[in-house]
């Protein structure tokens, strides 16, 4: 049993699965669809809303600091992705090095937390796209019924419960997002990649325009002090602020990971995988601390707790024509963080369907459109329903684990095949192993300790519902089990 449970993917087959050209899928990205990709998934929700609730709440000027902190763990796991992309460039993300390294279970324990980060995370950012159309709306004089725009329950910080909400009855615009994304999605994936770079780009536009024009109003004054004192708590300002505010953070630059589910469909996936993620990481590091050096500037911290904090710096310096710019901005960034997380979660079901883990109907392609169709049609289903029916709340803080659970895995995996497969060719090598990776996994499961144990409970019930899953199917429809009967 327990040689079954931890029996792994041989690499010569990962190996061959990787260069096979009967996949179905159409490889028609390059390296700069690649980083559009990676900057579609990050820049999002944790730019547009984090900014303001961290500085406000956690760390205040020293915001910037907890940018780079998280940066730093990001950063030693996506030189991690960038080896194992280049040597096994097949779609499946962290499910597949996981699978390969450690073992079906494992791997499948993966593959599940992966669900979190993508399924959850479209549904959660769906919600707050939602959000700032009505808003716009609201501004140009047109209003929707409450009912029609609100989930029918929210969720309540300080009981950590849910509670029903004051008239709402089902989101429609953010289900509307998630159809409109699904139809995209399953027309191709260079249709969709074309989309991605036109709302990568607006919302690229508006930022660099908010730096550019907030830095002749910026007030020295505002940061200071740069670390506000600890107010007697944990992670309430002071050193420990910084480092709650960098768990918080972290959820602004999930997504890079993304990138590595689209190796299939790459020109050249062993050149491209490595500059898609490493590229778009560094360059929304760069935006990430020049947006909060210039927010903490032109406002105080203590007035950025809001759910729009940099329109909020846009009101403070008076520039009443950027306001709506920030918003249409803020609308294309979350349209391009939703397409990419639809992107990546059908192909890690796809590549687990052809594991035998999950049914066949997960694997079946569009001959016309070469996608994945049946998976993306699923997955935008039950993407709809939970951002119909629920508020943003936990959410975000369960993709925020998983994501952090999937990157420790992926260092893991690295130590792990450098004592396996010594010699195996390498286009990319992570640097300073075994160091990087060590540090990755301390980075990345020191930062969940700052999750709160709400997230924690409902992580543990997943889980539980996966274990059912894979020992009532998957287990014994295991390719791999298959293949040794």
């Amino acid at each position: 049993m327990t040689n079954q449970l931890f029996r792994i993917k041989p690499y010569n087959q990962l190996q061959a699965e990787a260069k096979s050209t009967t996949t179905g899928f159409k490889r028609a990205l390059s390296a700069t669809n690649l980083i559009t990709l990676g900057i579609g998934a990050i820049i999002g929700a944790g730019i547009f809303v984090l900014t303001g609730e961290v500085s406000a709440n956690y760390a205040g000027p020293a915001i910037i600091i907890s940018f780079l902190i998280a940066a730093l763990a990001c950063a030693a796991a996506g030189l991690c992705y960038a080896e194992l992309t280049s040597m096994i460039p097949i779609s499946g993300s962290a499910y597949t090095y996981a699978y390969a390294t450690i073992g079906e279970l494992f791997g499948w324990v993966i593959g599940w937390v992966l669900i979190v980060e993508y399924l959850f995370a479209a549904s959660t950012v769906s919600v707050g796209w939602s959000g700032y159309v009505v808003s716009l709306f609201g501004n140009m004089g047109i209003h929707f019924p409450t009912a029609l725009t609100t989930a029918p329950v929210v969720y309540n910080d300080v009981t950590n419960g849910f509670e029903m909400s004051q008239g709402g009855i089902l989101n429609i615009p953010a289900m509307l997002i998630i159809f409109a994304v699904t139809v995209l999605l399953v027309t191709g994936v260079k249709e969709s990649a074309r989309f991605n770079n036109i709302i990568v780009f607006i919302k690229l536009f508006v930022i660099i325009t908010f730096i550019l024009v907030g830095v002749f109003y910026l007030n020295k004054a505002n940061w200071h002090p740069f670390i506000p004192a600890n107010q007697g708590s944990f992670g309430k300002f002071g050193f420990s602020g910084i480092l709650r505010g960098a768990a918080v953070i972290f959820f602004a630059y999930i997504g890079f990971d993304a990138v590595s589910t689209a190796a299939q469909e790459s020109k050249n996936p062993q050149r491209d995988l490595p500059i898609g993620i490493l590229g778009s990481l560094l360059v929304c590091t760069i935006l990430y601390i020049l947006v909060a050096v210039v927010l903490t500037g032109i406002v105080p911290y203590t007035k950025l707790g809001v759910p729009d904090p940099i329109a909020v710096g846009v009101d403070a310096i008076g520039v009443t024509w950027l306001s709506p710019l920030i918003k249409i901005g803020a609308i294309a960034g979350l349209s391009s963080v939703i397409l990419v997380m639809l992107l990546g979660q059908p192909r890690i079901f796809f590549v687990m369907a052809k594991d035998g883990l999950l049914p066949p109907v997960f694997a079946r392609m569009h001959p016309k459109f070469k996608t994945p169709y049946a998976a993306t049609i699923i997955v935008g289903l039950m993407a709809m329903v939970l951002a119909g029916l629920f508020p943003i709340g936990v959410l975000s803080k369960l993709v925020s684990l998983g994501t952090l659970l999937a990157f420790s895995s992926i260092c893991l995996a690295i130590l792990i095949l450098r004592k396996k497969q010594p010699d195996a060719h390498r286009p990319f090598k992570t640097p300073f192993s075994p160091y990087i990776p060590i540090f990755g996994i301390v980075c990345c499961l020191g930062v969940t300790t700052f999750l709160n144990l709400y997230a924690w409970m409902a992580m543990g019930i997943w889980l539980c519902v996966g274990m059912v899953v894979y020992f009532t199917y998957g287990k014994k429809h295991s390719a791999l089990n298959k293949a040794q009967k």
